[in-house]
């Protein structure tokens, strides 16, 4: 267990009831206290049913064999929006968003494919220049000698470029990519959120999909789809004629996924690397493992803490019965942390075996589909910090988000010495 962790977190998980633990809290990962309570459920109820949640009963699936198990059964272990979608938390009736994420085959798949050309490996090459550029240039106009939010300075300037280059979108206006996401992701009971009811975030996505549908009109009439997301959904057949909700379900999508999990791992890394200090110094010794941390920090911090599904079927699952009908949680964080799984699972390691093994991606059909990206920021990154032999101190703790969904790094005070 890291020694990082919450001693009071530690003392309740083990103390308090079984039957009582509810992961679905959201101050469980604001607080960085929740990983007691996963280690707990692997021990003694890997398929864990809470009866009594916010977000209604719900099974928890704690370990990597099982999420596994879940994760490529697309057909019994539904992601449909009709049925809930892939949040714990359901969607309100009247402001569902029916993106590709949330249906199942053959539907899924169709529309994958009309964005799959983006993050393909010959459109990555050729952005690669652009991406080492553009973070070059940030690592150099970084105070030196004084603290500043490596979150602000660094991980949001860099996927906020990139998010604006995949959806071809004036660069001095990614703001408001980055404000959209924020409000797509966020629990609308937060205090400081950027909305606070259904109404509200319906209304922002709406003033989104808006802005997406002018360049979906000017860019539908080229006789080919250029490079960006907009224009392959514009020129696909199966995306073509979708609706406005579906547009603004498929660029809210599209945008998270661009922006969050690669954002929060820029920042992840540098905190676990500076809970590793032995292992940041063979980095720097070798800066040929950069590949192999890429893959390391993306399961040591696991961007995506939970998907959900909804069961289509009965069926047997580490000697219990989920129902037709029951929600089903893949907390991912967990099954990064399996110790039947991973050898030191709760070690940042820079030369792990088989560092790429991990799930934070996802498996089967519904496998990210911007993996390949978020593995060319990450390295890019990495590679340009070792090239200057950047010396990042971090100076306290992070801040995290207020999330059930995403491993969200708010605040991660630095300094460059």
């Amino acid at each position: 267990m890291d020694a990082n962790v919450n001693s009071d977190a530690r003392e309740d998980a083990y103390t308090r009831p079984l039957d009582s633990i509810d992961v679905s809290i959201p101050e469980l990962y604001q607080n960085d206290a929740y990983q007691p309570y996963f280690e707990r459920l692997r021990r003694e109820d890997p398929v864990y049913y809470c009866a009594d949640s916010k977000f209604g009963p719900y099974w928890s699936v704690t370990r990597y064999k099982d999420i596994m198990t879940v994760a490529i059964n697309h057909q019994v272990f539904s992601s449909k929006w009709e049925l809930g979608g892939v949040r714990l938390e359901d969607q309100v009736q009247g402001y569902e968003r029916p993106s590709f994420i949330q249906m199942d085959e053959p539907d899924h798949g169709q529309r994958r494919m009309a964005v799959s050309p983006a993050v393909a490996p010959a459109n990555l090459q050729r952005m690669e220049g652009t991406i080492r550029e553009r973070t070059s240039r940030v690592l150099d106009e970084l105070p030196r000698g004084r603290p500043f939010n490596w979150v602000q300075e660094v991980s949001i300037e860099l996927t906020s470029r990139m998010l604006a280059t995949l959806f071809d979108w004036p660069l001095e206006d990614r703001h408001r990519l980055m404000f959209w996401s924020d409000v797509t992701v966020c629990h609308v009971d937060t205090p400081d959120a950027p909305v606070h009811s259904e109404a509200e975030r319906y209304a922002e996505l709406q003033k989104m999909a808006a802005a997406m549908k002018a360049l979906w009109d000017e860019r539908a009439g080229g006789n080919a789809p250029r490079f960006d997301l907009i224009s392959m959904l514009a020129h696909s057949d199966a995306t073509r004629n979708i609706d406005f909700r579906e547009l603004l379900a498929t660029c809210s999508l599209l945008i998270v996924g661009g922006n969050d999990t690669t954002r929060n791992s820029m920042s992840g890394g540098v905190w676990g690397l500076s809970q590793f200090p032995d292992q940041y110094q063979k980095l720097r010794q070798n800066p040929e493992l950069v590949q192999s941390l890429v893959s390391e920090i993306i399961r040591w911090h696991t961007p995506v803490l939970h998907l959900r599904r909804t069961a289509l079927a009965d069926f047997e699952l580490g000697g219990k019965t989920i129902r037709k009908g029951d929600k089903v949680a893949m907390w991912f964080v967990s099954g990064n942390r399996d110790e039947e799984a991973i050898k030191d699972p709760h070690d940042l390691i820079v030369d792990r075996p088989r560092a790429r093994e991990h799930i934070s991606f996802g498996f089967g059909v519904h496998r990210c589909v911007g993996n390949r990206l978020a593995e060319l920021q990450l390295r890019i990154l990495w590679e340009e910090i070792l090239k200057r032999d950047l010396e990042i101190e971090v100076m306290d703790r992070p801040t995290y988000l207020r999330s059930n969904l995403i491993h969200g790094v708010r605040e991660l005070p630095v300094q460059i010495h």
